[in-house]
């Protein structure tokens, strides 16, 4: 059997298995473990040293040592309820323009991304404390879930992201550290809010029913209240934020020391609110356990699925089939993310990083794309697979804890107009490389 048949076969499998409800870590190591014993005449010491070889790397990796304080620290900043104060304030500024709740939330979630790296953690929070209130205020239903759920998705993009930092141990190149994605994934992330944000202004000054502007009765503050109210709720995440990324972009810390730096500056900024409990911090260590497990699990999984794919010479396979048809360049690049934008609707950006990055990026250093851009362009991508249906977990994040006027029917619609504005922003990192090169040859003198 060839190994262009063999690679359709498993990835058919592996979206069979997939679509049964298996947990995703063990589907890709399963069906790499199956097709590994075909390709090698069932030789399992041969495939257990496969793996092991090429999985010790891996656990040797320092770099991946953040991840679990990245998510101990978003944990710890979660249960200390920082982003409700921000919001609060916001409310407050903002609540009076047409759309100025929405434009609120946006803020507030972009803020939160660069504070936490966690999709389900910004999602959440921001449905249980603003959907009641987008309600209550008249915010058409599908407009709410589309605001909440995709500004919440920006935490998978704005550093210091989880992805990001897996992405880095996938390639182990240096054009491609953590240091540099993180710099390159800055103005990228930023874009896509200020796109929401445009977007939100202009539909809601069209239409004033969808997103009417606070009654001037609740407009009591005066202009140094507002202030005050700003600058105490802004300063100690902005605080958080210039600690963790600023000592990073300024060499100062490696990502591991930079997240061990976040880690212990969010109880300190606990401590500061007086939410800081024993019950807090075992809630926050057991739920980073869990999702580091997770996050590990997955790993380990991708890793020997991709091990297997290019061993029986399925990544020759795909790189024929995109290199020996006369495509040009472009064409490559828009086929690999109509493929990672397709696999987003059905399963996890963690399998989908781990299944492709290898495949993909020898194929993207044979066609002479910069590294660092093409990681970016796959990465915003990847931000979609949170929005698009009929998988996507912004929704159900949002289903689960938002109140019950909100309909799947509603989430499904809001989301769209906010789909189409991500592919905008691909678009224009495509068109304008400097969105994402510019930060890095600033801080690291990265091309």
């Amino acid at each position: 059997m060839g190994p262009e048949v063999l690679s359709i076969l498993m990835f058919v499998v592996l979206m069979v298995a997939i679509a049964l409800g298996h947990p995703l870590a063990v589907t890709l190591a399963a069906v790499a473990t199956l097709f590994g014993l075909i390709d090698n005449g069932f030789n399992v010491v041969g495939l257990i040293d496969l793996f092991t070889n090429n999985n010790w790397g891996n656990f040797l990796n320092y770099t991946l040592v953040s991840i679990p304080l990245f998510i101990f620290m978003a944990q710890v900043l979660d249960r200390a309820k920082v982003s409700e104060e921000l919001f609060e304030a916001l409310y407050v500024i903002l609540g009076g323009l047409k759309g100025g709740l929405g434009i609120a939330i946006i803020v507030v979630s972009t803020v939160f991304a660069a504070t936490t790296g966690i999709v389900g953690a910004s999602v959440v929070a921001m449905t249980l404390m603003a959907s009641p209130t987008l309600l209550k205020k008249g915010y058409a239903k599908g407009l709410s879930a589309g605001i909440i759920t995709s500004s919440g998705t920006l935490g998978i993009l704005i550093p210091p992201s989880i992805m990001l930092v897996v992405y880095a141990g996938l390639t182990g190149q240096k054009e491609t550290s953590v240091g540099n994605l993180f710099a390159a994934a800055i103005l990228p992330g930023l874009l896509l809010s200020g796109l929401y944000i445009l977007y939100v202004a202009i539909r809601c000054y069209l239409k004033p029913q969808d997103g009417p502007p606070i009654p001037p009765a609740e407009r009591t503050a005066t202009f140094a209240q507002k202030c005050m109210m700003f600058v105490k709720s802004l300063v100690p995440p902005f605080g958080l934020i210039l600690a963790v990324m600023g000592t990073i972009l300024a060499g100062v810390a490696t990502p591991t020391e930079a997240a061990a730096l976040g880690a212990s500056g969010a109880m300190l900024l606990a401590l500061f609110k007086r939410t800081f409990t024993w019950e807090m911090i075992k809630g926050s260590s057991i739920s980073t356990a869990r999702t580091t497990a997770m996050v590990l699990a997955l790993f380990i999984g991708g890793k020997v699925f991709s091990v297997v794919f290019l061993s029986m010479g399925g990544g020759d396979a795909v790189a024929d089939v995109m290199l020996g048809n006369n495509l040009s360049p472009i064409m490559v690049l828009l086929l690999m993310n109509l493929v990672v934008f397709i696999l987003g609707a059905f399963i996890d950006w963690a399998a989908i990083l781990l299944i492709t990055v290898p495949i993909f990026t020898p194929i993207a250093m044979e066609l002479g794309f910069d590294p660092l851009w093409f990681a970016m362009v796959i990465c915003v991508n990847l931000q979609t697979s949170f929005l698009t249906p009929p998988f996507g977990y912004s929704l159900f994040y949002f289903k689960g804890s938002c109140p019950p006027e909100y309909s799947m029917g509603d989430i499904y619609k809001g989301i769209l107009p906010f789909i189409c504005l991500q592919i905008i922003g691909i678009t224009a990192i495509c068109v304008w490389p400097e969105f994402i090169t510019y930060l890095p040859s600033v801080f690291f003198g990265a091309k």
